[in-house]
């Protein structure tokens, strides 16, 4: 189908571009959502008569969002979440628990304002887009944790989850040590190794 931009539209183009779109695209949300007209004679001149209105509206409400992106972009939320030890979530993070966590902070941001590509589903430091406007966006950025303890370390840079890993191999790591010949749960030591050489040594001689 083809349709007059009334607005910008990411990766289709800016007002008054005549674009072609899929059928189901225009229908279900560029026509009902006001953003695009059929491309059609009688309202490619209803565009001509309103162009210089439209492209004004436009301009104010850019330069709204550009005054509310000040206060909005590089800011932080933090949400605290069950997670396993592998650092997965028990669940997801959607659109809905950023726009909540934004409401806390005094940023009225609507769910159609978040760029989600997909929900959150591990713990650590997610960068968010919000286009406030079609040529205004900024990014927040989304600390899931599963302790304050924990988001305030991740928030000075701390990778969480390598260091448990390596707290883990820490704690583990002597069973790679482990010597092939010792029975089981033995634990290898050079000087059990030298001593049973010894031994062994001995009982060879007599």
């Amino acid at each position: 189908m083809d349709i007059i931009l009334l607005e910008r539209v990411e990766k289709l183009g800016s007002i008054g571009d005549v674009v072609t779109v899929r059928d189901g695209y225009a229908r279900n949300f560029l026509l009902p959502n006001k953003k695009a007209l059929r491309a059609n004679e009688a309202n490619k001149k209803i565009f001509e008569a309103n162009r210089e209105r439209l492209e004004a509206e436009n301009a104010a409400k850019r330069t709204e969002a550009e005054k509310e992106a000040k206060g909005v972009d590089g800011t932080t939320i933090v949400l605290i979440r069950q997670a396993s030890n592998a650092g997965q979530l028990y669940g997801s993070v959607a659109v809905r628990d950023v726009v909540e966590a934004l409401e806390a902070e005094d940023h009225k941001i609507n769910k159609s304002q978040v760029v989600l590509e997909r929900p959150i589903k591990t713990i650590g430091l997610h960068d968010v887009r919000i286009a406030l406007h079609p040529e205004v966006s900024v990014t927040v950025q989304v600390n899931v944790a599963r302790s304050t303890d924990e988001a305030e370390l991740q928030a000075q840079g701390v990778d969480v989850m390598a260091a448990m890993f390596e707290d883990q191999r820490e704690v583990t790591g002597f069973t790679e040590e482990r010597d092939p010949n010792a029975e089981p749960g033995e634990i290898a030591s050079e000087e059990g190794g030298e001593e049973a050489s010894t031994e062994e040594g001995e009982t060879t001689e007599g």
